[in-house]
Order: C-alpha cells, then structure tokens, then sequence
C-alpha cells in the first residue's frame, strides 16, 4: 500500500526581553507572565480541534499508534495502559490547520467501565486489532457495539489492522478484515507503528472524513456531541481564555 506524506506544521513564539526591574527577581514568573502576553494577542494556530479516541483489545499496539503518530518513534517495550493517555498533534487537511486531541483508551476489560466515558463527543475512532492474534480480531464487534452505541451517529469509524510488519505472524488476513469493514461502513487499512508504514494514514484519513462531512453540513458544528471545536475567536481586549496557564507559586502571577 502506497503511503502519502503530508505537511506537518507546528509553531513556537518568543517572548519579548524583560526591562521591568522589580519583576527581574522572578525570572520564571516573568517567562509566564510574558508567554501568557503573548498567547493573549496572537490568533490560534489552527482552524479546528478534532477530538479522537484509540479502541480495542489490550496489547494490539494502540498507544505504539499514538506514539509513532505524534513523536516520530517506535516504542519497543509500550507499558500498558491504565484508564487512558492523551496526545495532540496539529495536521494540515485541505488547506486547515486541525488540532487532533487524541483519547488512547486501555483496552483491559476491567478499564471497560472508565474508558467508556471518554467515547462520548469523539469525532473520530481508531478501533485497532493485531494482524497476528485473531482473538483480538474476533472482540471487534465488541468494540464496535460500544463505539456505535457511546459516540453520535456522525462518529468517523476506521478499522486498523496493526503489526502489519508481522506478515509470517499472520493469522487474520487484509481480505477478510477489509468485509468486515465494508459491511459496517468503516474505513480500513493495515498499519505498522513499528515501522511507521500506513500510521500518518490512518490518523490523516478520518480528519478527511470529518472535515468532509463538516463541508457538506452532515455534521452539526453546534451540537455538543459532535467531537469538532471551531477555533475560538478571541474576546473583546485580546485575551484567549480557553487554556488558561498555570500559576507558579511564590509569585502573584
């Protein structure tokens, strides 16, 4: 399978030289109080926030996923995860800058009941198997009840079949996973976080998706299940208040 290479973008900002001489004795507050100054005036570096979460069987690779899509890097020895992890990365789909906040949710049974809550407001499923473990292939319906049933009927829902760098481990083939998807309208590819192969995909192909469904209005914007956050227009005196920073103590900033 042919993979595509996409634009990433990212942005830092500097911080003007401090001259206030009475602040000059708290040199890490004034970073922040600068940092703050600076976020309060400059617009937002993306148009939309895309909120993802990370599905299936434990040990099929879901947080290798997350890693190798946001750090660039194969994780040998990913601890399991307790409850969820959460990553972002900024992506560019049709010229728009989109924010994805991605939910990398435990796949232990007895996480069930916590990890369920994060499904809700998700524009975007990633419901991943092992290539070369059936039973985590055969919990898919499992997994795609609860995802049906916990996120809202526009939820963008793409089967990852991972380890696809484990082709003599095979023991479920692209055939079989593909009918699966066709036959409950899900998106599908074969992924490696080993190697990278197919992972830029899977992530960059359900934004497409949703940012598609934004343009042609099948997905309401203002309801609150949505999973998709427009960029939050500053208000009146500049300042942007939707991630506040956090105070440092010993000092009134």
């Amino acid at each position: 399978m042919q993979q595509k290479r996409h634009n990433i973008t990212g942005t830092s900002r500097n911080t003007k030289k401090l001259a206030n001489t009475t602040e000059a004795s708290f040199p890490g507050c004034l970073k922040a109080k600068h940092q703050r100054a600076a976020m309060a005036t400059a617009p937002y570096n993306y148009s939309y926030i895309f909120k993802y979460i990370i599905i299936g069987d434990m040990g099929v690779g879901k947080s290798c996923l997350l890693h190798q899509f946001t750090e660039k890097k194969f994780m040998a020895d990913c601890p399991h995860t307790i409850g969820v992890e959460f990553g972002t990365r900024i992506i560019e789909v049709s010229g728009q800058k989109i924010k994805l906040q991605i939910w990398d949710t435990a796949g232990q049974e007895r996480f069930r009941a916590v990890t369920r809550s994060y499904y809700r407001g998700a524009a975007g499923a990633l419901m991943v198997y092992d290539i070369t473990r059936r039973s985590t292939y055969n919990h898919l319906s499992s997994w795609l009840t609860d995802a049906r049933n916990l996120t809202n009927p526009n939820t963008v829902i793409i089967l990852i079949g991972n380890k696809a760098d484990l082709e003599a481990q095979r023991d479920v083939t692209y055939e079989e996973a593909k009918q699966f998807a066709e036959e409950n309208g899900l998106l599908f590819l074969e992924a490696s976080a080993k190697t990278g192969e197919n992972v830029e995909d899977a992530f960059l192909e359900a934004a497409k998706k949703i940012y598609q469904n934004i343009q042609d209005g099948s997905l309401d914007l203002n309801a609150a299940e949505s999973g998709v956050q427009h960029k939050p227009s500053a208000p009146q005196g500049g300042r942007l208040t939707s991630e506040p920073q956090p105070q440092r103590e010993g000092c009134g900033c």
